[in-house]
């Protein structure tokens, strides 16, 4: 039973975009490694920018800088 856990900042994807992710994982791990749909789990989280860091500051301060 594959289990696949997707991150992502939070930032306004859309419950569409996120169900075409949670199908197009799903089909990638059928078509590459046989693996059983029916049995396949996808979580996506969606994390603040405020808690997400990279190279010491936050995305948002790091977004912030580049406008």
């Amino acid at each position: 039973m594959p289990y696949v856990n997707i991150r992502i900042t939070r930032e306004g994807a859309t419950a569409e975009q996120k169900a075409t992710l949670i199908r197009g994982v799903t089909r990638l791990l059928q078509e590459t490694l046989g693996k059983n749909p029916a049995t396949t789990v996808v979580t996506i989280d969606e994390v603040d920018t405020d808690n997400w860091g990279i190279g010491g500051e936050t995305v948002t301060v790091l977004r912030g800088a580049r406008k």
